[in-house]
This record gives structure tokens, sequence and C-alpha cells, in this order.
């Protein structure tokens, strides 16, 4: 914790900021990506929402107080950021969220930046078939392998609560998979 603290002030001073950021950068950059690209899906939006992440944590950095991981602060900040391009998008053209995600997830094939198999095409098209919190909880619990403590501190929900949702969409991959 000791070493988070001194990162922590490293990132807020002035005369360490440039070279703490890049450690920052070089850190997480690759954890957020992933993460938000499961959720945007699509590369670009994803490289988009990542830029924007990392403008708000540095114009920020100050603000944190340390009451969660930087991590865990990050991935809420990457959430939102994801979420919001989402809902821009999804007003601009008129549909529901789901329905984007859904449009996005038709076009994986030919994204040259998805390399899956036809079952990672299956999976991704289950998992775009989940409301929208159980596809967050699935991602960060399945995916990102993020303990259910993180996960209730990036999106406001109790523990209890984020189980039911893993089990539930759970329940639905496997049924929509079999099928």
């Amino acid at each position: 914790m000791e070493s988070q603290n001194q990162f922590i002030n490293a990132l807020k001073n002035p005369e360490t900021q440039s070279s703490a950021f890049t450690k920052l950068l070089a850190d997480y950059k690759e954890r957020l990506y992933w993460h938000i690209r499961k959720i945007v899906i699509e590369h670009d939006d994803a490289d988009d929402v990542l830029q924007n992440t990392f403008v708000k944590v540095f114009q920020n950095i100050n603000g944190f107080k340390g009451n969660s991981t930087i991590y865990t602060w990050m991935y809420k900040i990457a959430t939102n950021e994801a979420l919001n391009l989402i809902k821009k998008k999804s007003k601009r053209y008129g549909v529901s969220n789901e329905e984007w995600i859904q449009t996005k997830v038709s076009r994986l094939e030919s994204d040259s930046y998805f390399d899956g198999d036809e079952l990672s095409i299956r999976l991704q098209n289950a998992v775009a078939n989940l409301p929208e919190k159980q596809r967050l909880v699935f991602n960060m619990k399945y995916f990102d392998e993020m303990k259910y403590d993180n996960i209730s501190e990036i999106l406001g929900t109790s523990v209890g609560g984020l189980k039911a949702s893993y089990h539930q969409a759970v329940k639905k991959i496997k049924k929509q998979i079999n099928e």
C-alpha cells in the first residue's frame, strides 16, 4: 500500500508527474483497452474511450483520494466512458444500447482486429445479448478475473447483487451457446 501511495504522490507532483504517468500508461494501457473493448466491441471506439480515460485520469488525479486502488478508480472511469460512448452513439442512430451492441457484435467476423474462432463469435454474441449490468459483471469476472469486491467498487453494486447477476449471466450464456 505504501508503494501505491508513493506512486500516487508521484502522479500528483508536477516534477515527477510525466514519468509517473508514463509508467501508469505502460502498466494499465493494455488491460484497460481490453476491458473497454469488451464493452464497446469495436477497436476504434475502444481506442477513443481509452484515450478519453487516460485524459480524465490525468485531469483528475489530484482529486483521487485513495479510497480505492488506482486500478479500480481507472476501471471505473473507463467503464463510465465506455457506457457513455454507447449511450451517445445509440442515441445518435436512434437505437437502444442493446441494439447498438448487437450491431457491433454482428460485424466482429469482418473486424481485422478480432482473431477469434466461431466459438469466440458465439460467446461474444451470447454476452452481447445480456442486459447491460450482467454483461459488465460477466466481462469483469470471467474475462478480467476481477474480485467481486473490486467490481462492487467500480459498479457501485453490492457483492450479493453482483454474484446473482453473474450467475444469471452464466446461465443465459450457456443456454444460448447450447442452442
